[in-house]
């Protein structure tokens, strides 16, 4: 497995974070982005996941609700890639598939886009 501090693994989601245009990042409301060593353990192999009410669900009655979540997992990431390029790669994608979640974008649009 490739070695990577969680420091370091971090930083690349932040710099994947800076890459998201900024007139998509003004959109986004009430989501905080986490980074977590590893998944549950029913689905080890899971790079990031979503947890909220996307955009598009949120209606009137969306008030005083904690944050959505968005979790990038660092230990799978780590196994799947061969590289630190890969790693870099591999987060800008997880991280862009989640926010696309945020913004109410189902995985089978994301696979056709490139994002799976």
């Amino acid at each position: 497995m490739l070695e990577m501090t969680r420091e370091e693994f971090e930083e690349l989601v932040s710099e994947a974070l800076d890459r998201i245009p900024a007139e998509l990042t003004r959109l986004m409301d009430n989501v905080a982005v986490f980074v977590e060593d590893e998944p549950a353990s029913e689905d080890p192999e899971l790079l990031g996941l979503y947890e909220g009410t996307p955009l598009t669900d949120r209606g009137e009655w969306y008030a005083g609700v904690l944050p959505d979540r968005i979790t990038i997992y660092r230990g799978p990431t780590l196994r799947m890639c061969a590289n630190r390029e890969d790693v870099v790669a591999e987060t800008e994608i997880t991280v862009v598939h989640e926010i696309a979640h945020h913004f109410g974008i189902d995985d089978e649009r994301l696979h056709a886009l490139g994002y799976g």
